[in-house]
């Protein structure tokens, strides 16, 4: 007989259900105590979980591809993050460089080179500079090894680095000497000389390496107290003077020029240098004085190649520069004639030389815009009626001495008779009728020039100049014109500079020049505003 259980309260124990499963059963008021808000809480917490799986999925590929770009930026980083390990790591690698011999190097990996860095990073410590002590006396050892293994080019680097490096100078002298006595023994200084006397000889004093000059001056490289090859440089010398000296008396300034200046370089003490270098200074003043009277007299050619010597011999030389320009204007002056008759050929050859000679200077860009205009006007006029163009010709001739009989010989501008006669020579040039224009023109435009000169109306007169210049030409007459105008510019520069107006003087001074480079006083005149100048 089965025991009885416990009395169960009839609610706390399970019942069976209609099919025979056992059901929990709760007590009454359980449903009370039930938490379903942990339902949401769950669900929260999965989300928060998922979004971890989700960051984590996401930020750690971001993560991986940060740390890759920062490889390339590690070495710097460190640089600046840990300064003393990177000073750590040049003094390493300097002192590997050192123990291995390799001083210096383009690439910036020479001991020289990474001792120099750490000191720039660090310049108050100095095993930096210590460092640099023992590379120059590493130097001293490799050149000294190199002399005795007959590599003299690399020794003489390796004593250059020294130097370089404050190496003590006593130390560094005395390894010159001893590479100095070698390449003496090595190269046959007894044979050079002997070579050198013979190329002097033959008349082969310089210009090539076997020329006498440069063997004797390499003999006296290695050796420099040889009595013998000191003496024959001397000589040598003396020779290329004397051939300076013959080429100065026959017209070659530039060549004369580049054997004093040979010479000069080769020994500035030498005994004949002072009278050569005289005889130079006469000859440059006169291919000056030539060069300015060239220009005077329209020898265009002669003065451009005298002012280029002058030039060759001295590129500062600004008188010359000032005389090159003035020969390029007088060539663009006669493109401008040239053009004015139709003669486009001629003008276009007169503005190419002018162009060779200063293509800046403003007297040809002008030249060259009146050539286009000439041109233009000759076409319009070729492609004008007969009838027409015999009317504009007749219509400007009598313009022209309308302004004529009214006193407008220069002005007013366009309407004066000069300028209206200008017209009718683009025309017709050489019309008789024109021609006659011209010549009646001519006394007018004197008497103008002699008028406004008397009453020391000087920019007037420039006017009148023109004028001349244009009606007949670069003829005796006008540049004798010309040098009066600018001996009368050359005083009021003077008067001027005298009540200290120099702003003043230098105008009057640069119209001087334009009308005659070579006038008398005008250096004179030059030099005084030059020293008023640097004096303010």
């Amino acid at each position: 007989m089965n025991p009885t259980p416990p009395s169960q309260s009839g609610s706390d124990r399970p019942y069976p259900a209609p099919d025979g499963r056992i059901e929990p059963v709760g007590a009454v008021g359980d449903w009370d105590r039930l938490r379903f808000e942990d339902a949401p809480r769950r669900a929260v917490d999965k989300h928060a979980h998922n979004r971890r799986r989700f960051g984590l999925r996401i930020g750690l590929p971001l993560l991986v591809l940060a740390l890759i770009a920062l490889i390339p930026l590690r070495q710097p980083l460190s640089d600046r993050l840990w300064p003393e390990s990177r000073l750590q790591a040049l003094h390493q690698q300097a002192a590997q460089a050192l123990s291995e011999g390799k001083l210096t190097s383009p690439d910036g990996h020479g001991a020289r080179e990474l001792y120099e860095a750490a000191l720039a990073l660090d310049p108050d410590r100095g095993d930096a500079r210590q460092g640099l002590t023992r590379v120059g006396t590493m130097a001293l050892v490799q050149a000294r090894q190199a002399i005795d293994g007959g590599h003299f080019d690399f020794a003489r680097e390796r004593l250059e680095l020294a130097r370089e490096l404050a190496t003590p100078r006593d130390q560094v002298e005395a390894l010159a000497r001893r590479l100095r006595e070698r390449e003496a023994a090595h190269a046959g200084l007894d044979r050079l000389v002997a070579q050198a006397a013979n190329a002097r000889a033959q008349g082969r004093l310089d210009g090539a390496p076997d020329a006498a000059l440069p063997l004797y001056l390499r003999v006296l490289e290695l050796q420099p107290q040889r009595n013998d090859a000191l003496e024959g440089r001397d000589d040598t010398l003396a020779d290329l003077l004397q051939q300076a000296r013959q080429a100065l008396e026959h017209g070659e300034l530039a060549r004369g020029a580049q054997g004093i200046a040979r010479v000069q370089a080769a020994d500035p003490g030498h005994a004949d240098l002072p009278d050569a270098l005289s005889v130079l200074e006469r000859h440059v003043e006169q291919r000056r004085r030539d060069a300015d009277q060239a220009l005077r007299r329209q020898r265009l050619d002669r003065a451009a190649e005298a002012y280029r010597d002058l030039l060759a011999i001295q590129p500062g030389d600004e008188a010359a520069r000032r005389g090159l320009i003035s020969v390029a204007n007088a060539h663009a002056a006669l493109s401008e004639r040239y053009a004015a008759d139709f003669r486009f050929a001629d003008a276009q050859a007169e503005l190419e030389r002018a162009r060779e000679l200063a293509v800046d200077a403003p007297a040809v860009t002008l030249a060259h815009q009146h050539l286009d205009r000439a041109r233009e006007s000759r076409k319009r006029f070729d492609q004008e009626p007969p009838l027409a163009r015999r009317q504009s010709l007749r219509r400007l001739l009598n313009e022209a001495a309308a302004a004529e009989q009214r006193g407008d010989l220069l002005t007013p501008p366009g309407d004066s008779a000069y300028d209206k006669l200008r017209a009718a020579q683009a025309i017709a040039p050489q019309d008789p009728a024109v021609r006659a224009a011209a010549a009646r023109l001519l006394p007018a435009a004197r008497r103008c020039f002699e008028t406004e000169l008397s009453g020391n109306r000087l920019v007037r007169a420039s006017e009148c100049l023109d004028a001349r210049r244009a009606l007949e030409g670069a003829s005796a007459p006008v540049r004798e014109a010309a040098t009066r105008l600018a001996q009368r510019w050359i005083a009021v520069g003077d008067e001027r500079l005298g009540a200290g107006e120099l702003h003043a003087a230098r105008s009057a001074l640069d119209s001087a020049r334009r009308l005659d480079p070579g006038a008398t006083g005008l250096s004179e005149l030059a030099a005084r505003v030059q020293a008023a100048a640097a004096a303010n």
